[in-house]
């Protein structure tokens, strides 16, 4: 059967590819073909070769009533903040909500984290936004068939604060955090997110709790973080996993040169594996060995809440102070140059934390 009835095969998967990703769902229902076609993994390299991919960044924002915004100026967040899974295009400067599964039809857990695999985002972990209870839940919603479903459970029972990774294809990655005691955690694991399957990794030479995953040039990097016995005083040091060996390497004492919480740091995306994270008020690289100072942040976003990767940029998402809004600047890497990121003012809330999906 033809994709599309008298066109050849491949004009009619050029045409398939430049579909939008929101049309996703209505595409797929359209016949059995179709849905075949843009759910096999060649569609996806194809439309990222062909440069039909779209960049999306979803936050954990607090809501805002939209009654509350006046001229340009939010009101002080509430005591309790509904927050919600927020969206926006940094090519076409869109925002959008993505709709909630019923099971989080009051809010997302507080300081649940996310991250994006292919075409899913999963969401894992948090406190139950009523009864401040930890989960290990794990929730993922698919952007190709615009549904909710449920994930296994994290392993070894609720944990907190834990740091989160993706290969962005099929893997997600957690380790350390703390568990209901607030005893830190040195336990890691893997999530095949296609086959909802939990693999036990090695231990970590150290508990770590507050910690940063960073997946970099193919292997898992955990940075900082504390141990039970410190409680907040945190680390220089961090640990890499290598999955040739199945084993962590060496603890590199004094990765970072500050003992700072590493909740900014990313990868660059360049071969060379360069780290940035935010230090003070600067942006701070990670060359060979040595941090370098390259930016200073912008007095609007001084209280960075996170940073991602964005085609040789950097996104921030912070604010001035606490209960300011919440907006967006990129950091230009090869020119330093900084842009103010236009944001509705229901879009400005509180950010936890955010990711970026190539779709």
């Amino acid at each position: 059967m033809e994709l599309i009835s008298g066109l050849p095969e491949d004009v009619a998967r050029d045409c398939l590819i430049r579909i939008s990703y929101q049309q996703f769902p209505t595409v797929a229902s359209v016949c059995k073909g179709w849905k075949t076609e843009i759910q096999m993994p060649e569609f996806r390299r194809r439309r990222r070769s062909m440069g039909h991919a779209r960049k999306i960044l979803v936050t954990v924002q607090s809501k805002i009533d939209s009654e509350k915004c006046g001229t340009g100026l939010i009101m002080k967040a509430n005591t309790n903040p509904l927050y919600r899974l927020s969206l926006f295009e940094p090519e076409t400067g869109s925002c959008g909500e993505l709709p909630m599964t019923p099971e989080l039809a009051d809010g997302l857990p507080i300081f649940c984290q996310i991250v994006g695999v292919g075409y899913d985002l999963v969401v894992m972990g948090g406190w139950d936004p009523h009864s401040w209870k930890a989960s290990n839940s794990v929730f993922i919603y698919n952007f190709m068939s615009a549904k909710w479903r449920r994930g296994a459970d994290m392993p070894d029972g609720p944990r907190m604060f834990f740091a989160l990774a993706s290969d962005q294809d099929h893997t997600v990655y957690v380790a350390g955090g703390h568990d209901e005691e607030k005893n830190a955690l040195r336990s890691a694991f893997a999530y095949d997110v296609a086959s909802n399957v939990w693999v036990p990794l090695p231990d970590m030479a150290r508990e770590r709790d507050e910690c940063k995953a960073v997946f970099r040039r193919g292997t898992l990097c955990v940075v900082g973080g504390y141990c039970t016995e410190m409680q907040g005083r945190f680390e220089r040091s961090a640990e890499t996993f290598d999955f040739a060996t199945w084993r962590w390497g060496p603890v590199e004492e004094e990765f970072l040169d500050d003992a700072a919480c590493p909740r900014t740091c990313v990868d660059g995306g360049d071969p060379e594996g360069i780290m940035y994270m935010c230090r003070g008020g600067d942006v701070v690289a990670l060359h060979g060995n040595k941090w370098r100072t390259v930016a200073k942040v912008p007095s609007e976003i001084r209280n960075v809440a996170w940073v991602g990767e964005w085609e040789g940029s950097l996104f921030f998402i912070g604010s001035s102070g606490f209960g300011e809004p919440h907006m967006g600047f990129v950091l230009n890497l090869k020119s330093g140059s900084w842009a103010k990121v236009v944001t509705p003012d229901n879009y400005t809330g509180h950010v936890l934390t955010g990711c970026l999906l190539e779709i």
